[in-house]
């Protein structure tokens, strides 16, 4: 399951070919954008039930920690199916107006499942259950891989990229990009992915000697080294990343004299990476790309004390930033074809320890984006109560409604990935009833 098969590869190339003939052509262009919350996120605290009776039940379980029903501290939205009302925390008040252009959706008590689980077989221990659960390094790596059995050595956004691939055609742009350092998420096993630092020149040092004779003596002197073959896998290995390193440096400084981005962006580590995801996405027509992944991280959500400010800081950088990143491809032309969205390892317990709160499971999403069908939350939130049909234990650690396979499988459709690919990248996906979750 996490490995490809040759028949998987020639089966992407094949589907995806054909997929790539049903596409409407040379505009065509579509990006995936992930925002991850390193810490695992406190979902019980992004948007919260407004119905009198879920509030009560939801402040009398968070104690401390529960956010006090008014404006101030809850951004008064409403489901635009039914009217049901929800507040949204005000850390994401740059995010808040976009509910209403129904261009933010929420995506409930999602999470890692294998299949779909009731209270009753979690205790019982009856199904199989992902491995691991609670733990941040596994369930980071079943979130990003999508399988829940095992990390795997691919991630679920690079194997929808390797479905999507053959729509690239013959551009040597990398597909898959992370802005925060190597990522499993961004991984395939086709596609060609890179991993950038924002705005870091990959340039050489030493390199600029004089005479120019002598700058162009060292450089030959270097590729001499780097395409040496040493016979050892690990020297190998480095000097592959070195030469991508190269290559991908002059591509961008090739394609790097297009205007400056009309949107600014706040100046944290988040928005720096969104704003470098934008840029790259400006140069769509120069790298004649057409289907691309991004994966950008913040850490600090895990929050077990202190919580209160800390969170709503964290969320306010999120807000901040995708709010930017959504105002830039508005600017650009290409909201419609942009979708970005949070993901995180787990929720959190919504019974509080201390100041802050314990590693949970099922846990709530955003969605961003022109094409996403917004103003409402998708899926259901957990009965409040502990040791109630939803809680796996007694302090509010919800089981998931909604699986990692199903979310992910959501934004491939939208991708353009056939229910054959999808199959094919996400193998649980059939567990499930609903492989379309309609949010986007």
């Amino acid at each position: 399951m996490n490995k490809y098969t040759r028949r998987d590869l020639l089966r992407f190339s094949a589907l995806g070919a054909m997929n790539g003939y049903a596409q409407t052509g040379a505009s065509d262009y579509k990006a995936l954008v992930c925002v991850f919350l390193l810490g695992g996120n406190d979902g019980n605290n992004l948007i919260v039930p407004m119905g009198q009776t879920e509030f009560d039940a939801y402040k009398a379980i968070r104690g401390g920690l529960a956010l006090p029903d008014n404006s101030a501290k809850l951004l008064p939205v409403q489901n635009s199916v039914d009217g049901t009302p929800f507040g949204l925390n005000d850390g994401l008040k740059a995010l808040h107006p976009l509910w209403a252009q129904g261009k933010l959706a929420t995506v409930a008590n999602m999470g890692n499942l294998v299949r779909p689980t009731t209270r009753a077989e979690y205790l019982a221990k009856t199904g199989p259950l992902p491995t691991n659960l609670f733990s941040h390094s596994d369930q980071t790596s079943q979130t990003q891989s999508g399988f829940p059995n095992t990390g795997g050595g691919t991630g679920w956004a690079g194997r929808v990229a390797d479905a999507a691939n053959p729509l690239n055609g013959a551009a040597t742009f990398p597909a898959s990009v992370s802005m925060s350092g190597p990522a499993l998420f961004c991984t395939g096993g086709v596609v060609q992915s890179a991993s950038l630092i924002p705005d870091f020149d990959l340039s050489l040092n030493g390199m600029d000697l004089w005479p120019a004779t002598a700058a162009q003596a060292r450089k030959a002197a270097l590729q001499e080294l780097l395409t040496f073959d040493s016979g050892m896998a690990v020297v190998q290995a480095a000097n592959r990343v070195r030469q991508d390193a190269l290559q991908l440096n002059a591509m961008l400084k090739d394609t790097g004299a297009s205007p400056p981005l009309a949107t600014v962006f706040p100046g944290t580590t988040l928005g720096r990476q969104l704003r470098q995801v934008a840029k790259l996405i400006q140069l769509r027509a120069q790298t004649g790309m057409k289907r691309q992944v991004f994966f950008c991280a913040l850490g600090g959500f895990d929050t077990h004390g202190a919580q209160g400010w800390a969170h709503w800081d964290l969320l306010t950088q999120v807000g901040d930033a995708m709010a930017a990143f959504h105002q830039s491809t508005v600017d650009l032309g290409v909201a419609n074809q942009v979708t970005s969205f949070t993901l995180s390892e787990f929720g959190r317990s919504l019974q509080p320890s201390g100041t802050g709160s314990d590693h949970g499971w099922g846990n709530n999403q955003i969605v961003v984006g022109g094409a996403v069908q917004g103003g409402r939350v998708y899926g259901n939130f957990p009965v409040f109560a502990l040791g109630g049909p939803n809680d796996s234990g007694n302090r509010g650690v919800w089981i998931p409604a909604i699986s990692t396979e199903q979310f992910g499988a959501t934004l491939g459709t939208w991708f353009g990935l056939t229910p054959g690919q999808l199959a094919t990248v996400f193998p649980n996906l059939g567990n499930f009833a609903q492989t379309n979750l309609g949010f986007v």
